[in-house]
């Protein structure tokens, strides 16, 4: 069976820094109709449970803390059976949710996780996060850059553990290497690709966000 990529679409609230806005986040689902990887399951976990339905999940990897990609997560977790999978640099923002509960797993750089006959990359990404990671698939064609970056940009870096050149070295050192026909599957909204936002990076660096 062919690996395939599915998009969940659930709605929440982000909060940091005495602020909270209303969201909407992508959830990523990759797998065959035998098993899956789930990639940030936000904000509705019977949404997701119904999205793997009874596929086995082997693993939940989420790209950063920030509450709206993880608040759901436990919960999820306990619906679909799946170990939680964090980089361990984002550790104070887990625990900021989850003060009793540590993630199942840590991601560290260049770790390699296999589903459904191909294989997901992790690059760490800092900047958005100070854990922020990203996962690429070359069996795929796609990287999946949680809120690192956009269609237009990078993502976030005004709030608590953010720092827009560390992004900015990011994206340039670990993203923008990657094929031109690359896929970006992002944390919210839409997809772009490598080589639609390449040629932006001094504008980005310009306007400082």
């Amino acid at each position: 069976m062919t690996a395939r990529i599915e998009r969940l679409v659930t709605s929440g609230t982000f909060s940091l820094d005495g602020g909270t806005w209303d969201v909407d986040n992508n959830v990523w689902i990759v797998g065959d109709d035998s098993e899956v990887i789930v990639i940030d399951p936000a904000h509705d976990p019977a949404a997701v449970q119904a999205a793997v339905g009874d596929r086995t999940t082997t693993r939940i990897l989420l790209t950063h803390g920030h509450d709206d990609h993880i608040r759901a997560a436990r919960e999820t977790a306990s619906l679909i059976g799946a170990p939680i999978c964090l980089n361990p640099a984002d550790r104070m923002l887990w625990d900021a949710v989850y003060p009793d509960a540590e993630p199942d797993q840590e991601i560290l750089n260049s770790d390699t996780f296999k589903v459904a006959g191909v294989r997901l990359h992790a690059r760490y990404t800092p900047g958005h996060s100070p854990g922020s990671t990203c996962f690429i698939s070359p069996d795929l064609g796609v990287v999946f850059t949680g809120d690192t970056l956009f269609q237009g940009g990078p993502g976030a870096t005004g709030r608590s553990y953010s720092d827009f050149p560390t992004i900015i070295e990011s994206i340039r050192t670990e993203l923008l290497l990657l094929p031109d026909e690359t896929v970006v599957h992002t944390g919210h909204g839409d997809d772009t690709t490598i080589g639609a936002e390449r040629p932006h990076l001094d504008e980005w660096i310009a306007r400082g966000f």
